[in-house]
């Protein structure tokens, strides 16, 4: 017997107002990096007064909500930390009110990405009650935490320290209202300059650190932004869009957009506001497209001319992150989130795209408000930004597809809002998809 795509969709609108005033909660409750523990005891309030068959907090401080008894698993991942809320003078009401509206939810968190998490937690329930949990499997719902500080190591913990592995995974990062299958990767590079301090009354008798680092920033920019032409000395990033240069990631390349690189950080050390500077150090924010590595792009830096030129004065390296979680626990780790991206006929991706036009129809959908964002926007299309998905499915190789409530354009922004009916439509996909998944057609992810 099939779906009765009706009764889904009226067992998510009866479940519209809990899912709003569960997200409230969460928004109330300030959650940045590292400080997530008091959202993570209101989700566990959540889960219980719900009746998860079971609700666990790891050793990292991620929640995780089980409903179902069969041995494989199904995830429905959702970071529950958030960014600061910056200038407090560009918000026009208290971030951590959580107020509301007819249509949207106001505060930090309410598109990135509670709202996800409310939207799982009670499409869990629904399928429970509608005797919808897949036959041989069992619902995971993750509220993971440090995403902001370094996307996937929540994961990364969950795969290696709690010895869990789904079989797939639904991403609630917001999608404006699309199903996305994949997301440019990132990194954090290191560049070290060594100089030599002297007077700066004097300044030929040093080697000013800074005046180096002037001269590979240049070239960074020129990475980023010149063409490929055999005739550039730095030949741009855009070049992984060419088959002469990409010939076996290209088509993917071109789908997901080509990398960046930008300097986002600088730093110097020098004795005095008198003096030449004796070291430079930059951060550099690079962004990876298919067929880009963490080896390949260290290796691109460390052929520019400038960085050649100053030889063993210059050290190109890679971050780590090794900041201490909510509960003490520590998980070292590169700064290197790959790159990771589905065909759209990938069993996992087919789910919720079927889901969704059984459902809602072909198009994105959303409150009359929320559209402007949505309109002649294809169905199945990608992030611009990174998620969880760089160690899902990047590193670990579990498929991982994306659909989450809220816009992407809120990620980070002063007055951030997200749309109840959003709520609602993941609620009903997240329990179709489910259903309509098959895992038979399932192919071995890149």
């Amino acid at each position: 017997m099939g779906l009765d795509f009706e009764a889904i969709k009226a067992a998510a609108e009866a479940k519209k107002d809990d899912m709003s005033a569960f997200l409230r909660t969460m928004i109330k409750c300030p959650s940045e990096s590292c400080e997530e523990k008091e959202v993570v005891e209101c989700i566990n309030a959540e889960m219980e007064k719900l009746g998860f068959d079971k609700v666990e907090i790891d050793g990292l401080g991620n929640i995780i909500g089980w409903m179902g008894e069969g041995d494989k698993v199904i995830a429905i991942d959702s970071h529950v930390d958030t960014v600061g809320i910056g200038n407090r003078d560009n918000w026009e009401s208290d971030p951590y009110e959580g107020y509301e509206t007819d249509d949207i939810i106001y505060g930090r968190g309410a598109s990135d990405q509670e709202g996800g998490l409310a939207s799982a937690v009670y499409a869990a329930r629904i399928m429970k009650d509608m005797d919808l949990i897949p036959k041989g499997y069992k619902l995971m719902i993750v509220g993971s935490v440090q995403e902001e500080d370094c996307d996937g190591m929540c994961w990364q913990y969950i795969v290696n320290k709690d010895k869990i592995r789904p079989e797939f995974v639904i991403s609630t990062e917001p999608t404006d209202g699309g199903v996305y299958r994949g997301q440019r990767g990132r990194m954090e590079i290191r560049v070290d300059v060594k100089g030599i301090s002297c007077h700066g009354s004097a300044p030929e008798r040093g080697d000013n650190a800074i005046y180096k680092m002037a001269d590979i920033i240049n070239d960074i920019r020129a990475l980023n932004n010149n063409g490929c032409d055999d005739s550039t000395q730095i030949r741009g990033l855009v070049k992984m869009l060419d088959p002469k240069y990409n010939p076996d990631h290209y088509e993917d390349a071109r789908f997901l957009g080509r990398g960046t690189c930008t300097v986002s950080q600088i730093y110097f050390t020098s004795p005095s506001r008198c003096a030449v500077a004796d070291s430079c150090s930059i951060s550099v924010d690079r962004r990876m497209t298919a067929g880009e590595t963490f080896e390949s792009c260290l290796e691109e830096v460390r052929d520019l001319p400038s960085v050649k030129k100053y030889g063993e004065d210059v050290e190109v390296s890679m971050y780590m992150y090794d900041r201490p979680s909510w509960t003490g626990e520590v998980y070292e780790t590169e700064s290197y989130f790959p790159t990771w991206i589905n065909k759209e006929e990938d069993a996992h991706v087919r789910a919720l795209v079927e889901a969704h036009k059984a459902l809602f129809g072909e198009k994105r959908i959303g409150s009359p408000s929320a559209m402007h964002l949505r309109e002649g926007r294809p169905l199945t299309d990608k992030w611009t930004f990174s998620t969880n998905g760089v160690a899902i499915q990047g590193r670990f190789g579990i498929p991982c597809v994306g659909f989450g409530p809220g816009a992407e354009s809120q990620a980070h922004a002063p007055n951030e809002i997200t749309w109840k009916q959003d709520l609602v439509t993941c609620a009903a996909v997240y329990v179709a998809a489910l259903n309509l998944y098959d895992p038979s057609a399932m192919t071995e992810c890149p």
